[in-house]
């Protein structure tokens, strides 16, 4: 089986600096962080925050608000300008709840790309809350005891739970601040029947990812509760404020208790929204919005049996950082689990759809041999696309669990809707297009998935390795491992790949396998330009 870790580029010693952006349903986020690779670790050297309110949807149209998205632009724009001057190498950005819902999400992306030149990765529920865990892990040292996490953003809520190890549970939950006020709120001071309304919902809501956080608990284990975002640390310092007279500076590792929490909803149900505002370092957005957060982590303590939640001020956007850092190599030790977190969860889902794994890895074998033996004659994909090639290649079978008709259409479906940890959106629907043209017609514009990629750079990725994927199938046709190896040599002048093949027994002549390799050849040759010559030698 090829080892994931290969694919990672060669450790870096030097101080690096990274800028990561999370752009949420309330506000933009973004941090600026010098990285030590040699520790490692990273220090926060700038942060900035815009409140956007992309979460504010276009009634009639289920998307993004012209006005939400200019403002999401301009923020965007000062946010680079601000990472370029500090000197960023990169800027990563993850767009989550809001532009995962809005009917016109990819378009803002492609917008973005457009007007900022900013590649936006959009990221599902459970990568958002996989990241969160991570940005934790960067802050709290966890001594191997179970933690639970909670964000409240304002389009949904994640639930985490964990000991620095693999993570035991994660869900994500779509009660949020801003859609919940949306939903619920309408009365000033709130009126009994909406906040109970409200709050019936959030419990309804979240009794179901709870109850399956405790389950992933031993009997009788202990478990601390540490809250991230903006909207719990709001309600800290609400807390300090009453309980000490002062705002402790900074607001991590301080504690407040599901008691004094109690008392706060209270107090914010009753009060006006200028009431709140006049709050001690209470934002206008966030007076509208404080309630509903109230009241999403005053159920969830309930539901979790919690007496108190510890605060945590690093999260996704921390959680960004470290990610980037593991798939660049930097880390080696502390989290060295998460490092191959795309790995195992393609050999999980693989597992879980009963794909033949001896193939599969076959696939993916001769699969990574004609990527690295084509290198530079004939495409520069890297090792970020190598990687996708692989995971594509270990699942482009897994159709079969659905029907063996059409099967890498289904492929596409289970790939593109598996929520496979360690991928964004994007990196997803890649991998899914690569599996869906391993066989029968190359890709289309007409083709809906095909479409749905957002770029022409990514759609070129797709037609290149699908179109290695199918000779790599090809070459185990039987399913039995006939072929031990193969190694290809470009004539330049004359534009063509010889291929040797090698059989793994003498005797065997590996006629199906040729046969499959010339039948399978036309697309390769189509979209390389390239004329390919197949030959067994000894």
């Amino acid at each position: 089986m090829t080892d994931f870790s290969e694919f990672a580029p060669p450790e870096i010693t030097r101080d690096r600096i990274l800028a990561a952006i999370d752009i949420g349903t309330n506000s933009i986020h973004m941090v600026v962080v010098k990285i030590q690779p040699d520790l490692p670790a990273f220090s926060i050297i700038d942060r900035e925050k815009e409140t956007t309110r992309l979460g504010n949807f276009n009634e009639a149209t289920g998307g993004l608000s012209e006005s939400a998205m200019a403002r999401a632009i301009t923020a965007l724009k000062r946010c680079c300008a601000i990472a370029t001057s500090l000197q960023a190498e990169d800027i990563i950005a993850v767009a989550t709840s809001a532009v995962r819902e809005a009917s016109n999400g990819q378009a803002f992306i492609e917008r973005v790309y457009n007007e900022v030149g900013l590649a936006v990765n959009l990221i599902s529920g459970t990568e958002e809350a996989r990241r969160i865990y991570l940005g934790v892990l960067s802050g709290v040292e966890f001594n191997g005891q179970p933690h639970a996490m909670i964000d409240i953003g304002g389009g949904s809520t994640e639930l985490i739970l964990g000991t620095g190890e693999p993570h035991r549970y994660l869900s994500s939950t779509k009660v949020g601040a801003v859609r919940l006020t949306a939903q619920f709120v309408s009365t000033n001071p709130i009126s009994d029947l909406e906040f109970a309304s409200l709050r019936a919902y959030v419990r309804g809501m979240l009794e179901p990812p709870t109850a399956a956080l405790r389950q992933h608990l031993q009997p009788h284990e202990p478990m601390r509760l540490m809250g991230t975002s903006g909207t719990i640390e709001c309600l800290a310092t609400l807390v300090a404020a009453q309980r000490l007279g002062i705002v402790p500076e900074p607001l991590n590792g301080f504690q407040i208790t599901y008691d004094e929490l109690s008392e706060l909803v209270e107090t914010l149900r009753l009060a006006t929204y200028a009431e709140r505002l006049a709050m001690p370092e209470m934002s206008a957005r966030r007076a509208e919005i404080i309630v509903a957060g109230a009241v999403i982590l005053h159920e969830a303590m309930g539901l979790l049996k919690a007496d108190s939640i510890t605060i945590c001020e690093r999260a996704l956007r921390e959680g960004v950082v470290v990610d980037w850092m593991l798939s660049h190599g930097l880390i080696e030790d502390r989290m060295q689990f998460q490092k191959s977190v795309r790995q195992r969860n393609v050999l999980k889902t693989a597992k879980k759809y009963k794909v033949h794994l001896d193939r599969s890895q076959r696939v993916a074998q001769f699969a990574m041999d004609l990527f690295d033996q084509t290198h530079g004659s004939l495409h520069s994909w890297g090792s970020l696309e190598k990687g996708l090639l692989w995971a594509a290649a270990i699942l482009h079978n897994c159709g079969h669990f659905v029907s063996h008709s059409s099967h890498h259409k289904h492929s596409y479906y289970l790939i593109r809707h598996g929520e496979l940890l360690g991928y964004t959106e994007t990196e997803l629907e890649v991998i899914a297009n690569i599996a869906r043209y391993h066989r029968k017609s190359g890709p289309k514009k007409k083709h809906e998935n095909y479409g749905n990629l957002p770029t022409r750079y990514h759609r070129q990725m797709v037609t290149h390795l699908s179109a290695i994927l199918r000779l790599a199938v090809a070459l185990d046709r039987r399913g039995i491992g006939a072929i031990k190896s193969i190694h290809c040599h470009f004539d330049a002048d004359a534009h063509v790949l010889n291929m040797a093949v090698k059989a793994t027994n003498p005797d065997d002549d590996c006629a199906s396998e040729l046969w499959n390799l010339n039948y399978k050849k036309d697309y390769f040759e189509q979209v390389f330009e390239v004329k390919l010559l197949a030959q067994l030698v000894a």
